[in-house]
């Protein structure tokens, strides 16, 4: 099987990427696009929630000495950390969502940070899309956590100062390594009567949809909203650009 397209979903905090990450893998999944690793790399792990499915394990809740000191007799690293991992996933109709999590007490991410990595490179040839819902900014891409994505998606809401702080995203993007024609603007919330001044290519607009402030509120999935909202069909659309876009890659 070949590497997956991998996609991840950036922006500063507050735009909308974990509704655009759970909308994004429901249209993947209903278009047969399957099956899909869903990662929810920010530690404040919600993409379980607006996808509305039960998470039981987190990594950043995995001790570092259980992958040392702690391996079943019989049992080699390698597969321990394949079946700790298949622990860790919850798993969905068409799609498995892994989360990052919170370390557990005082300590620093970064065995956590490297446990995702490790995971993603274990796990992915089993999947053809893996959909990653970012924390702020690129630090995972900088780390090397997760794979140099195959496409970017830059969340903004339309206003000019949102905007102006996707470009330095892609800024600090470019500057990582990431090629230009891999980044794209994804604009939130949108009220449609704005006009947006960007240089960077614009992949979706995604109108202001009651129904998702409806579940918000309510605490209801955000992948239940009707199939027919507007948020919903326009994030539809943005799948088939993701499935044409990694198409033309694996061709």
């Amino acid at each position: 099987m070949t590497r997956p397209c991998t996609v991840v979903i950036s922006g500063k905090g507050g735009t909308g990427k974990t509704t655009i990450s759970a909308l994004l893998v429901d249209a993947l999944v209903r278009a047969g696009e399957r099956p899909i690793l869903a990662v929810d790399a920010d530690p404040n792990a919600n993409l379980h929630e607006a996808l509305g499915i039960t998470l039981n394990e987190t990594l950043g809740s995995m001790r570092e000495e259980a992958f040392t000191r702690s391996i079943p007799p019989g049992m080699d690293r390698t597969g321990y950390i394949r079946y700790r991992f298949r622990r860790a996933l919850a798993e969905a109709e068409g799609y498995d969502l892994l989360a990052m999590g919170r370390p557990e007490g005082s300590g620093c991410y970064c065995f956590p940070n490297a446990l995702l990595k490790e995971c993603i490179e274990t796990l992915e040839r089993d999947y053809r899309y893996v959909i990653v819902d970012s924390e702020a900014g690129m630090e995972h891409i900088s780390r090397g956590t997760i794979r140099r994505p195959d496409i970017l998606l830059i969340a903004s809401d339309p206003g000019a100062r949102g905007i102006r702080t996707a470009g330095r995203i892609r800024d600090l993007a470019e500057s990582l390594g990431l090629e230009p024609e891999k980044i794209f603007l994804v604009v939130n919330r949108d009220h449609g009567d704005a006009v947006i001044e960007s240089d960077l290519p614009l992949i979706a607009r995604i109108p202001e949809d009651p129904a998702v402030d409806e579940a918000d509120l309510a605490g209801t999935p955000i992948a239940e909203i009707p199939d027919e909202s507007p948020a919903r069909v326009a994030v539809r659309d943005l799948a088939a650009r993701v499935v044409e876009t990694c198409a033309r890659r694996r061709g």
